[in-house]
Parts: structure tokens; C-alpha cells; sequence
């Protein structure tokens, strides 16, 4: 049964999963109050996946949003949404596991999903809902290094390290997910907002260690052509997220807490 408790009038209660990048800027810009009608319930660090510890903070929370990885997401999420509560998911990658997105969309809780890098969402969802889209494509092109992973052969793995300019996989938005775990929460994104995950185009390229986080969108159908080019900064501490990535997500917070507050105005 969802929790029907009403929100206190201190406010929205988040709790965070995930004490890295993400979580760590959320959590300081909660315990500052400086996100309107919301404040930190608590904070579970990503190695905390005991039951009774998760229970205690989702007990405690109105709202919990994931930052800790797609491990995580499938631990918490399906949980979150069980108890009625609110779940903020960062690591959207993970859903592209369809049991695992099942459970995540079953309710009675809902799951809002983080945009992140991601500019012009809002657009190309109206365009995919109107049948207005032929083709959905993403380029994505990231330092190197950051995207080497176990199932690469030697010689891909060279390229990245050394920064040359490479790509590291051309498929669809499902393959990149499950490719890097890490560094494709865009193009599943993209993906379910549009033509879904089979049939949305991404290629994911290497650059030197500088290089920023590009993202390049292209879409076409019968209402038009659209193209947007996004070139994102890292987060000092994980160079594999940009670091507009939690600002993303405190403006999604805010949206949810006016929510609350209108609602209970009422």
C-alpha cells in the first residue's frame, strides 16, 4: 500500500543513495536548505545494501533519489516504489533492463528519471508522442581513459588510454547502456523519451584526457529536423559526470517540493 502519511511542514524529505560526486553536492545543497520546500533525510553511502539500514531511511523519507550506480538502482529502486515513495533515478542506464524497468514503473510510487547532460528532452518527447520522429541518433564523446572497459579488445583499450580520437561503439541506446554501465545514462535517456531503446542510434567516441563531455543529438520526421550539440564539463571528483549532471537534478527536487506545496495548499 503507498505511505498516505502527509508531508510535514518542514518540508519534501530526500534521502540520497550514493555519496560520490552526485550525491555529495546534492546532499550539501539539502542540508543548506537551499533547495526550497525539500530537505536531507539521510544519506546511504553505495556499499550500504543491508535491508534493515535501507528500511530505516526509506522510513525516514518522502523521496529517495539514487546516485550510487546501476547496482543500486536494482537493490532500491523496485523498494522505493513498493513503499509509495518517490524515486529520483540518476543511473537511467540500468533500465534498460526491461525487468528491472518493469518493477521500477510498476508503482504505486513514482519514478521520475533525471535528464542530466542532456538538453532539448522535452521537445523531441513531445515529437515522439505526436508519431513525429523517423530517426533518433546520439554521438557521444568522452575523455579516453574513462571509458575502458574489461570486454574491450587490447588494441581499443590502447587508443583510449593514449587519448586518440576512436569509437568505441556504434549500436543502438540498449548496447551502450549495457556497453557503459557509467558513462551512457544519456542515451538510455534519449531513448526512452523517444523511439526507445532498439531503435535510437548512439555512438560513443574516445578523445584526448581534456576533452570535455560532447553530446550531439540529431533527430528527423515530418514535423522537422533537429540537432543539439551539448559540450559539458566534468565533475572535478568522476570524469566520466558532467558536472551539470546534479544541478539536474536539484531543479528536478524543486519541482517535486512546489509540487508538494501546492498540493498542500490546497
Amino acid at each position: 500500500m503507498p505511505d498516505t502519511r502527509p508531508i510535514t511542514a518542514a518540508g519534501l524529505r530526500v534521502a540520497i543513495i550514493g555519496a560520490g560526486a552526485i550525491g555529495s553536492a546534492l546532499a550539501a545543497e539539502l542540508d543548506a536548505g537551499r533547495i526550497d520546500g525539500a530537505r536531507l533525510s539521510g544519506v546511504g553511502a553505495r556499499g550500504d545494501t543491508a535491508t534493515h539500514r535501507f528500511a530505516d531511511l526509506l522510513d525516514a523519507s518522502d523521496v529517495v533519489v539514487e546516485a550510487a550506480g546501476h547496482a543500486a538502482l536494482a537493490a532500491h529502486g523496485p523498494a522505493t516504489v513498493a513503499a509509495g515513495r518517490q524515486l529520483v533515478v540518476l543511473s537511467v542506464g540500468a533500465l534498460a533492463d526491461d525487468e528491472l524497468r518493469a518493477r521500477v514503473l510498476a508503482g504505486p510510487g513514482r519514478a521520475h528519471l533525471v535528464t542530466g547532460a542532456l538538453g532539448g528532452i522535452d521537445a523531441l518527447a513531445a515529437l515522439a508522442r505526436a508519431g513525429g520522429l523517423h530517426r533518433v541518433a546520439l554521438r557521444t564523446t568522452k575523455p579516453g581513459p574513462v571509458l575502458i572497459r574489461p570486454w574491450m579488445p587490447v588494441a581499443l583499450k590502447a587508443d583510449l588510454r593514449a587519448g586518440r580520437p576512436v569509437v568505441a561503439l556504434s549500436g543502438t541506446a540498449r548496447q551502450a547502456a549495457v556497453a557503459f554501465p557509467a558513462s551512457a545514462n544519456v542515451a538510455a535517456t534519449l531513448a526512452l523519451a523517444t523511439l526507445g531503446l532498439d531503435a535510437t542510434e548512439v555512438e560513443v567516441r574516445g578523445g584526448p584526457r581534456d576533452q570535455p563531455v560532447e553530446h550531439l543529438v540529431e533527430a528527423d520526421g515530418p514535423m522537422g529536423s533537429y540537432r543539439f550539440e551539448l559540450r559539458n564539463r566534468t565533475t572535478p571528483e568522476n570524469p566520466r559526470t558532467s558536472a551539470l549532471v546534479p544541478w539536474s537534478a536539484v531543479v528536478l527536487l524543486e519541482r517535486l517540493a512546489a509540487d508538494v506545496m501546492v498540493r498542500s495548499a490546497r
